[in-house]
């Protein structure tokens, strides 16, 4: 990354977080005609699916810029595509080279599985490892160019830009014609135009539901606590593996795993054809506070 781009990182103590509830209503009218999937918020009570990772239906996407793929709504996803209790875990802001090959060894050792955010140029730069995190079974998401979390409010034309550079670099890493299933917008800054860009291209719009708060390195445990005290508001975790030194990260997933093994809680992916579950209106967003870029 660019001396430009990692100064625009330590500029994020203000991110903005996604509400759920928010996104769900902006989403309404593009989500109409769509019937409401099957994927559920439940607390730490429900009951845990039988495996934890999950394969997703087809996603009717046939790769061609500028074509809707089948069934991915604009609507800001949060939901598991395995329903019950399962976790989505998130990881923003890379690949990196030092801290990358340490999260993804710690999601090897817990049979986990999670989704990359990735910036652009810094998939480039690591090829790779956006190609290691494809083998291992994770999905990529689409995290802008240059990290921007004043993106909604640049002209349309930047927006498309950030997006669609972001996806071409991210999948020229990746190769073997693995596609961006996801879209992150930085700091939670989502518009109308830059859900349907992402919506048109295949990728799902992302928000989450816990903020770790670990980009700010706060320390291991209150990390993991963050975690252990939020996760009721709904099932996507943010982590971070770019942006500095993530020690306190790496440390913590692999305390926040074994914590939702002991739970029954397994881990799986966003919802990407199906709206966002009716219910994630009602769940409190602990994003809104949000300072993680």
């Amino acid at each position: 990354m660019g001396s430009g781009q990692f100064m625009s990182f330590l500029a994020h103590a203000n991110k903005k977080g996604v509400r759920a509830g928010a996104a769900v209503v902006a989403s309404a009218a593009a989500v109409a005609a769509t019937v409401w999937g099957v994927a559920v918020l439940v607390g730490p009570g429900g009951t845990a699916a039988s495996q934890h990772n999950v394969t997703r239906p087809g996603d009717g996407d046939d790769g061609r810029p500028g074509q809707q793929p089948q069934g991915i709504p604009q609507g800001i996803a949060h939901a598991s595509e395995s329903g019950g209790n399962a976790v989505n875990i998130t990881i923003d802001d890379g690949p990196d080279p030092r801290w990358t090959p340490k999260v993804l060894d710690v999601l090897r050792r817990h049979d986990a599985k999670a989704t990359f955010c990735m910036v652009g140029p810094q998939a480039k730069a690591h090829p790779d490892l956006v190609k290691k995190v494809v083998a291992a079974g994770h999905r990529l998401c689409d995290h802008t160019m240059n990290h921007d979390t004043a993106m909604d409010k640049k002209p349309v034309a930047y927006q498309e830009q950030q997006i669609l550079e972001a996806k071409k670099l991210i999948e020229e890493a990746a190769g073997g014609g693995a596609k961006v299933e996801y879209y992150r917008a930085p700091g939670g800054a989502f518009t109308p135009d830059s859900r349907r860009i992402a919506a048109a291209h295949g990728m799902r719009p992302l928000g989450w539901n816990v903020d770790t708060k670990d980009f700010d390195k706060p320390g291991t445990a209150a990390i993991v606590n963050a975690v252990k005290r939020e996760i009721g508001n709904g099932p996507t975790v943010l982590f971070h593996d770019g942006g500095g030194n993530r020690a306190q990260t790496v440390d913590a997933l692999d305390q926040v795993l074994s914590w939702l093994k002991e739970q029954g809680r397994p881990t799986g992916f966003p919802v990407r054809n199906a709206p966002d579950s009716p219910d994630a209106s009602d769940a409190p967003d602990a994003s809104a506070a949000s300072t993680a870029p």
